[in-house]
């Protein structure tokens, strides 16, 4: 009898210990597939982007002014009008941490902003962000990205809103 729930123990181990590999490689993969996300935008490669997004990608944000994005098209058109303002634009990921189907992302965005932006003129002034971000990730495909940053610092840069006064003043 001993024999017999030692094996079974054994057996146990093993096949957790083999869902936990599986279950890591899956999260490895999902995180994999948001550095590749933030490739495409650095390259440009709009293309490449569309075959990481569902068909009906949906991105959220309260910081980006206009209608939001319903598709995997839409998405490439706000990443066009982001590349218009900024043709040195650069996301550079610091942090990555997956949990089940979703993945946080701590970033920065850079850039020149050389083009409008929206209605507001080019300034020609450098620009830097951090940002937050999670995305849902669906049949190895990102289906949904909630992203938000402080507007006020990044329009502080560019002189399009009035700094805070200095302390003490």
């Amino acid at each position: 009898m001993r024999n017999t729930s030692t094996l079974l123990f054994a057996g146990l181990l093993t096949l957790t210990a083999g869902c936990a590999t599986e279950r890591n490689e899956q999260l490895e993969a999902n995180k994999d597939l948001v550095r590749r996300f933030a490739e495409t935008i650095n390259a440009a490669d709009w293309a490449a982007m569309g075959e990481l997004l569902t068909e009906d990608f949906a991105r959220y944000s309260q910081a980006t002014a206009g209608p939001p994005v319903r598709s995997r098209e839409q998405m490439i058109r706000l990443q066009e009008s982001f590349l218009a303002t900024a043709p040195d634009q650069r996301l550079t990921v610091h942090m990555l941490v997956a949990e089940d189907d979703k993945v946080a992302a701590l970033a920065t965005y850079s850039g020149t902003q050389t083009g409008p932006m929206g209605d507001l003129p080019a300034t020609g002034r450098p620009m830097e962000s951090q940002f937050l971000s999670i995305f849902r990730i669906e049949d190895g495909r990102i289906a949904e990205l909630w992203v938000e940053w402080d507007n006020l610092a990044m329009l502080t840069q560019l002189g399009l809103f009035p700094p805070p006064p200095a302390e003490g003043s």
